[in-house]
This record gives structure tokens, sequence and C-alpha cells, in this order.
């Protein structure tokens, strides 16, 4: 199975929305544990690498100059 890709600073789209209605998160840490925050509420979460892989569905806007071709 081909691991994600994502980095610091992802807005993903996540299977399940959270209660406050949304399913984007903000990936604002990365390690063995990846820390998200909600971007509507901005309530942030710790889970493990593995159940945030699995419970990821896609980036929808990548951090990495997404917009600025020349930089």
């Amino acid at each position: 199975m081909e691991r994600k890709q994502f980095q610091l600073g992802d807005v993903v789209l996540m299977k399940k929305p959270h209660p406050c209605g949304t399913n984007e998160w903000e990936v604002i840490r990365m390690g063995m544990d990846i820390r998200i925050k909600c971007v509507h509420c901005k309530h942030s979460v710790l889970i493990p690498r593995l159940e945030f892989e699995k419970k990821m569905k896609k980036v929808l806007r990548s951090a990495g100059g997404a917009g600025s071709p020349e930089s």
C-alpha cells in the first residue's frame, strides 16, 4: 500500500466530519503522532500517524507554495 503524501500546513479532508460540521483539518505538527486543527472551530487533536493515514481522504490545499510558480 502506498503511503499518503502530506506535509506541515496542508489542509486535508478526513472521512468523518468533526462535530462542528466540517471535514477540513490543517496539519500543524508531524512526527510519530500528527496534530491536526479543525479549519472551522480551531479545535486541535493529536492522533497516531497510522490512524491519521487511514482516516485521511485527500489533501485539499497543499502548503508547498501553491499559487506562486516563481518561488
